[in-house]
């Protein structure tokens, strides 16, 4: 079992920064994939940035340049910072870790970012 919980979300003018964090706990070691993913209404849920086991990362096209994926192994966990936001980023944003082996995805419960003016 994993347990991922969010923070960090909230309301933000366009332009401005915010930054997500997820604390992990459980059987984390064998974690194959763990990042960031989002759903705005109406829309599937999406990757927005994640660390692949490796070491590499990925991230959506949308969000390169602006958003960046970092971790603290000491702590379990792992942040978000986005800056330059824009209104098209408002989603729920959700942290999840997959595990390969099982198939499986684990999931926070999500933190709501609005970008508005």
């Amino acid at each position: 079992q994993v347990q991922l919980v969010e923070s960090g979300g909230g309301l933000v003018q366009p332009g401005g920064s915010l930054r997500l964090s997820c604390a992990v706990s459980g059987i984390i070691f064998s974690i194959d994939v763990v990042g960031w993913y989002r759903q705005a209404p109406g829309k599937q849920r999406e990757l927005v940035a994640a660390f692949i086991s490796g070491g590499t990362t990925n991230y959506a096209d949308s969000v390169k340049g602006r958003f960046t994926i970092s971790r603290d192994n000491a702590k379990n966990t792992v942040y978000l910072q986005m800056n330059s936001l824009k209104p098209e980023d408002t989603a729920v944003y959700y942290c999840g870790a997959h595990f390969n082996i099982q198939n499986r995805t684990y999931w926070g419960q999500g933190t709501q970012v609005t970008v508005s003016s």
